[in-house]
């Protein structure tokens, strides 16, 4: 396939969820195809105080936690909302009776800095998922470590880490928003993961993660050595998930996220290069161009990305998640039910959480790029205007004299 025509078919408008579909038995089948997918499946090991209660000593949200992490129920919810007519003002007694209230005015401030002009996620929601997979995977079940807690910035670790260069930026919003809501009694771990899930569904096709609140925070600083490298092989990669809980299938539904990326360090001389032709966008065009030899010009492959989609071990499931919208359908709900693993390692009292999903904003099903012929031409060559890349940065469109 040539490259022009590689770009225009991930570019397309896509839709993966239309009038008249049955959306809760799509994401059964997708649930089902997961779990029967090579690379292990989803795990199902039991983490944090939920590996030691017994079932009678489990409350609603235990329970709840427990059949995600065990497979037996859907790591998103695309039903569960607020009425804005009836929220109480965030100062008012009604408010600071239901838990979750106060997290409603939270991730509208979050999310209304998320989406630039052109629809697609920016830079502070690419921050903000990174950051919360920095916070977390800085646990395993080895080492022990932090996870997520709030370390990652109450141990100023942000900036000073090498692993978390580049966080710099949406740690100091974090603390903008922690200091802004702390009077609230939120906490700063919470704050951290909840806006990688705002991030994630802000995102055009981006799952809508369920989302869950009551973690503590700590200073003490991170375990290192504990985050994956780009360079790494994938038997590396799958030694160092395993040991926090995640089979191969699972790392690969996590490194979908990358389909929003824009790297910047790992070759400067090519930062704000997407890692695949779609950057802000949560699609499948990352599994699809990480396989493809030919990806467009402007696409940039983490070594250990191409490393993992060609392993034997989880090159069926890779090519799974490349599928379509039935892919796209079967990544998010993989994807939703590893996160919601990802953001609680190291987390030891989840039977005492509680779900504040409904605060979230709404799943967007579908997605016409408003630039598709101007980020069609980006993408046919390596980025060198500082317009395009402050445009894809920003989630904006690209500036027609730019090119």
């Amino acid at each position: 396939m040539k490259t022009t025509s590689l770009i225009t078919a991930a570019l397309a408008g896509v839709v993966i969820a239309r009038p008249g579909m049955d959306i809760n038995k799509m994401m059964a089948d997708a649930k089902l195809e997961a779990r029967q997918a090579d690379g292990g499946g989803p795990s199902t090991e039991l983490i944090g105080d939920l590996a030691t209660l017994r079932g009678r000593e489990l409350t609603a949200t235990g329970q709840a936690i427990k059949d995600i992490l065990t497979a037996e129920a859907p790591g998103q919810d695309l039903k569960s909302f607020y009425d804005d007519s009836d929220l109480p003002p965030k100062n008012s007694a009604e408010c600071r009776e239901d838990e979750c209230c106060i997290w409603k005015y939270i991730v509208d401030d979050m999310a209304a800095q998320m989406v630039g002009n052109a629809g697609r996620c920016n830079n502070v929601a690419r921050g903000a998922i990174r950051l919360g997979f920095h916070d977390a995977a800085s646990w395993s079940k080895s080492t022990g470590g932090t996870g997520a807690d709030g370390s990652i910035i109450l141990a100023n670790e942000c900036k000073t880490r090498s692993d978390n260069k580049g966080l710099e930026e949406i740690c100091d919003i974090m603390e903008g928003w922690f200091a802004k809501y702390k009077r609230y009694k939120i906490s700063m771990a919470d704050l951290i993961q909840t806006a990688s899930n705002v991030a994630t569904v802000s995102c055009p096709l981006g799952p809508r993660v369920r989302t869950f609140v009551g973690r503590k925070d700590s200073t003490t600083p991170a375990v290192k050595k504990l985050l994956p490298d780009p360079s790494d092989s994938s038997a590396k990669l799958f030694k160092l998930f395993a040991d926090k809980s995640f089979t191969p299938a699972g790392l690969v539904a996590l490194m979908g996220a990358h389909s929003t990326s824009q790297q910047r360090f790992v070759d400067p001389s090519r930062a704000d290069s997407p890692q695949d032709s779609t950057p802000g966008t949560w699609d499948i065009a990352y599994y699809q161009q990480t396989l493809n030899p030919n990806a467009p010009p402007a696409v940039f492959k983490f070594q250990s990305d191409i490393n993992v989609s060609q392993d034997p071990r989880t090159n069926g499931v890779w090519k799974a998640f490349a599928a379509g919208p039935r892919g796209q359908f079967m990544w998010n709900e993989a994807y939703a039910t590893e996160y919601v693993r990802m953001s609680l390692l190291g987390v030891n009292n989840i039977n005492d959480l509680t779900e504040c999903t409904k605060a979230l904003p709404p799943f967007r099903p579908g997605f016409q790029q408003p630039d598709e012929d101007l980020l069609t031409k980006v993408m046919g060559s390596v980025i060198n205007s500082e317009a395009i890349k402050q445009a894809l940065e920003k989630g904006d469109k690209i500036p027609p004299n730019a090119i």
